[in-house]
């Protein structure tokens, strides 16, 4: 993947010396980086032609077994040829629904001081978690005024989102309060847009949306969703172990919550903001078609400078309102939190996701650069 990156650095690198060496207009030039930037995408993509996805949608009507199947596999091959994206997401409508490492003790949910180790390590269900990005804003300040009753204090300095309980912790086995089979659930809010559920029955998630949806601003014409696992195991002889879009914990208390909330939520974000970039690449590259065939540039002035405040709106976007580059607090006082927090990073390959965008960002300032001397 990084020599995917590196290759397409070179091709962008190689433009002084085609400006300065080459004779030909700077129509051609436009023609020739454009031309450099297909080829090195088509080189990316090649491999999965020969490939046949079965079963990416999955119905609700069939088993659990099938749905976890279909995920799994297409999660696979993402990762294995090349994809930047470290999951697969789906779009929908607002309006649709498609569907490391020592033992330690729980302060408030998970493991208590009575725990003997007598409960089946398979007895505890999965924690479901939701991601979704709805809108650009969230005004975190009126939501806490009319869910009082269900805020959670903060834990840490991190203002930029809010945690909202609903229901009460069950105990079933006598070990200590446990999400997991009970009917409490949680909601991470953030204010740049995303909401991450845990343990949300599919069935409710409309409604935990809808008390947010009163609060939210610049709401999007479709909807991003993610999906993805906790499992706690109290037996488990470390701390976390990571498997295939799950990570199992020996419990999963608030503070949990919040540091694998920031991970995902940020995630669910950045593929938005992707997918918006790509948006500009590909109205780029019209335009350049648009001047082969041609030979003339249409584009006004005033058209040229939008898609440049786009461009770097949404790199500022990325830095500033998601916090890509920012430690979570939690992480920063506990090593424990922060193998939790560096683990997702890297599972949902948020790093390597932004270098994707930064590269393609440069790449629209440098037709910009050249369009704009051909409209002079």
């Amino acid at each position: 993947m990084w020599r995917t990156i590196d290759a397409h650095l070179r091709t962008v690198r190689l433009i002084p010396f085609l400006a300065s060496s080459s004779s030909s207009s700077p129509l051609t030039l436009v023609h020739t980086v454009t031309t450099q930037l297909q080829l090195q995408t088509r080189s990316v993509f090649s491999n999965l032609s020969t490939l046949s996805l079965t079963g990416t949608l999955v119905s609700r009507s069939d088993s659990s077994f099938s749905a976890a199947a279909a995920a799994s596999s297409s999660s696979v091959l993402c990762r294995r040829f090349g994809f930047l994206a470290a999951r697969c997401f789906c779009s929908v409508s607002p309006a649709q629904t498609l569907d490391w490492n020592e033992p330690s003790s729980s302060p408030e949910l998970g493991v208590g001081d009575g725990y003997d180790g007598t409960v089946d390590e398979d007895s505890r269900r999965a924690i479901p978690v939701r991601a979704y990005f709805f809108s650009t804003s969230v005004d975190l300040r009126r939501l806490v005024e009319q869910n009082k009753a269900n805020f959670s204090p903060p834990t840490s300095r991190m203002t930029n989102y809010i945690v909202l309980k609903f229901g009460e912790l069950c105990d079933p086995h006598g070990v200590g309060a446990s999400l997991s089979g009970s009917d409490c659930c949680y909601m991470v809010v953030f204010q740049y847009g995303s909401i991450v559920l845990f343990n949300v029955r599919e069935q409710d998630v409309d409604g935990y949306l809808k008390i947010v949806e009163k609060h939210a601003s610049g709401l999007l014409p479709e909807m991003r969703k993610d999906e993805y696992e906790v499992r706690e195991k109290p037996t488990l002889n470390t701390w976390m172990q990571g498997g295939l879009d799950y990570i199992m914990l020996q419990y999963l208390n608030i503070d949990g919550i919040r540091t694998i909330g920031s991970v995902l939520g940020q995630s669910i974000a950045l593929d938005y903001y992707v997918r918006q970039v790509d948006g500009m690449v590909a109205e780029f590259t019209d335009i350049n078609r648009g001047m082969e065939t041609t030979g003339k540039f249409k584009m006004k002035r005033k058209k040229l400078f939008q898609l440049v405040g786009k461009a770097n709106s949404n790199l500022a976007d990325v830095i500033l309102k998601l916090g890509l580059f920012e430690r979570s607090d939690i992480a920063w006082k506990d090593a424990k939190y922060a193998q939790i927090w560096e683990y997702l990073r890297d599972e949902f390959e948020l790093t390597q996701r932004f270098a994707s965008l930064d590269f393609k960002l440069k790449f629209v300032e440098v037709i910009v650069a050249l369009l704009w001397i051909l409209s002079c």
